[in-house]
């Protein structure tokens, strides 16, 4: 007999859709897929062969102090000692929820979500809750155990937390001894002035974790990301690692120190911003071009991706089966809501992977679906 919990597990989307994106003359717009050319100038010398041996749980120490650095440069005081390495800010996800979630434990969660820490949440049982960024948490019963945030040009929808909002929810939980996990992927991936200090760096009492990737602006491949921890949580995530992979890939370590390392990141990380900045302007202008009259969105400040919501209300998902059958890919929106809310009709669009001419085309035949299902 395999475990109860097993009943709530279903495969993620995206990642269903993943092969299909890869067949020839197909227009994908459903993963945060970075653009192919931004891998060109990665060059790394090799590895020494001590990197072949096991490694310790925790990460390489000089990648673990380059972390700590980087964090203390925005605004997050975090010693070394206290970041751990992770198999992709995905394990990251999996051991906070193997930690604090227990069956009914209230965990906050924006709406939408990331639906891969929605897919998480609810496997380990959580009773999830509703995070308004104007007063969080508050009016809330229970009180959240967790709260889950990604404040900084969220996944799905793109919006940048302001400073008023970030001071709200660290005060509410400072307040409500509310754990506050922050994910902050995209950090780096600005296009707009716009507010990014981590709300981890105002908490005054609370317990937290922060975790980022090296996913969006050095390549997901390494599956390689970090996160650090107030000293009451740290050693049980340890603990949690070591019962789940013993340490992460040391090669990849050792590639991602570089990156840090490298006196050209910074002008590497410019261009990086300057194409995806290209690519989000010159999708708005073709949203706008084919969805001006037929849905709603903001222009991201960062991150990969546009948030839409159909003006007649009709059901994404029912779209995607039609865009499937031409050859167009993208998520629909319920998949990042609590599972109660369907129908949806908004829809998370990638920006990032496709070329722009076929980013056009994709959104053309969409526009063309959705003005045929109206008549």
């Amino acid at each position: 007999m395999v475990s109860t919990r097993v009943a709530d597990l279903h495969g993620s989307p995206v990642r269903a859709m993943l092969a299909a994106a890869q067949q020839p003359g197909v227009i994908s717009f459903a993963g945060g897929l970075p653009a192919p050319d931004s891998f060109a100038d990665l060059n790394f010398p090799p590895p020494p062969t001590d990197m072949l041996q096991y490694g310790p749980t925790e990460g390489e120490p000089a990648l673990r102090a380059a972390l700590a650095a980087e964090l203390a440069s925005i605004g997050l005081d975090c010693p070394a000692e206290r970041i751990l390495v992770l198999t992709g800010s995905q394990q990251g996800i999996d051991l906070v929820a193997k930690l604090m979630v227990d069956a009914g434990t209230p965990v906050a969660v924006e709406a939408p979500a990331y639906l891969a820490a929605l897919q998480v949440f609810r496997f380990f049982g959580a009773r999830l809750q509703i995070l308004d960024r104007a007063v969080p948490l508050a009016g809330a019963s229970p009180r959240p155990a967790l709260a889950y945030v990604t404040p900084t040009f969220q996944n799905p929808s793109g919006h940048c937390w302001t400073a008023a909002e970030r001071g709200a929810l660290a005060a509410a939980c400072d307040a409500g001894d509310t754990v506050l996990f922050e994910d902050d992927p995209y950090r780096d991936l600005v296009y707009d002035p716009c507010e990014r200090t981590p709300v981890c760096a105002r908490l005054t009492r609370a317990s937290w974790i922060y975790q980022g990737s090296f996913s969006k602006t050095m390549a997901p491949g390494l599956r390689l990301g970090f996160l650090a921890a107030s000293a009451d949580l740290f050693p049980h995530l340890v603990n949690l690692k070591q019962a789940a992979d013993l340490h992460s890939n040391r090669l990849s370590q050792f590639y991602a120190l570089n990156y840090l390392s490298d006196p050209d990141r910074p002008r590497r990380l410019r261009d990086l911003v300057a194409r995806y900045r290209h690519r989000r302007d010159r999708f708005a202008e073709s949203l706008q071009r084919h969805f001006a009259d037929l849905a709603d969105w903001t222009v991201p400040a960062g991150g990969l991706f546009f948030w839409a919501t159909l003006k007649s209300g009709a059901d994404t998902a029912v779209l995607l089966d039609r865009a499937r059958g031409e050859n167009v890919l993208f998520t629909p929106g319920e998949h990042f809501l609590d599972a109660s809310r369907r129908p949806c009709a908004s829809l998370r669009l990638n920006f990032s992977h496709a070329e722009e001419a076929a980013a056009d085309r994709g959104l053309e035949i969409l526009a063309r679906l959705v003005r045929q299902a109206a008549i």
